[in-house]
């Protein structure tokens, strides 16, 4: 058995997931973690599996249903775990390059990202668009969680940023 990291976009359509699991369970693999959504009409997923190595040539089923499938196989973390783990959340006005200059701080701090959740949603009050980030990330020591605070903080005062501990693991 392998840790396999699998990557499927295709048209969406009722079912995906249902193929994508039973040929997985079919090699006799393990489902172990997995994101998908929706995107334009899109289905786009990315699935951590234990399975042997035989479970890519299952997928070529897949693709003749319109899905695209690559196999990444799974690498150890060079992250020690022992770095402390931070769930950060960024909202501001939405804006043209409000991704790359947040990922320019954390990357400038060291701080690697575990996940990363953007969106646009609607303000409370105002209605105007805004522009949400939510991560979990790891940063190489404290010194680098209050330089990331500091960094995001001088991208300008229409981001209210959120960084809060989170446990170890």
């Amino acid at each position: 058995m392998a840790s396999l990291i699998l990557t499927v976009v295709g048209p969406d359509r009722p079912g995906l997931v249902r193929a994508l699991s039973e040929a997985v369970a079919a090699a006799g693999g393990s489902w172990l973690e997995s994101r998908m959504a929706r995107l334009a009409g899109q289905f786009a997923g990315i699935v951590l599996v234990e399975a042997p190595e035989r479970l890519t040539e299952d997928l070529r089923a897949l693709e003749s249903q319109g899905l695209r499938i690559t196999v990444q196989a799974g690498v150890a973390s060079s992250v020690p775990a022992a770095a402390p783990r931070l769930a950060l959340e960024v909202v501001g006005n939405d804006r043209p390059g409000i991704v790359r200059d947040i990922s320019q701080v954390l990357a400038g701090c060291g701080v690697n990202i575990e996940e990363l959740t953007t969106g646009v949603v609607s303000g409370s009050f105002s209605g105007e668009a805004l522009f949400r980030v939510t991560a979990l990330v790891r940063a190489p020591d404290d010194a680098a969680v209050a330089a990331v605070r500091t960094g995001l903080e001088a991208l300008g005062n229409e981001l209210m940023v959120d960084i809060q501990g989170v446990g170890q693991g």
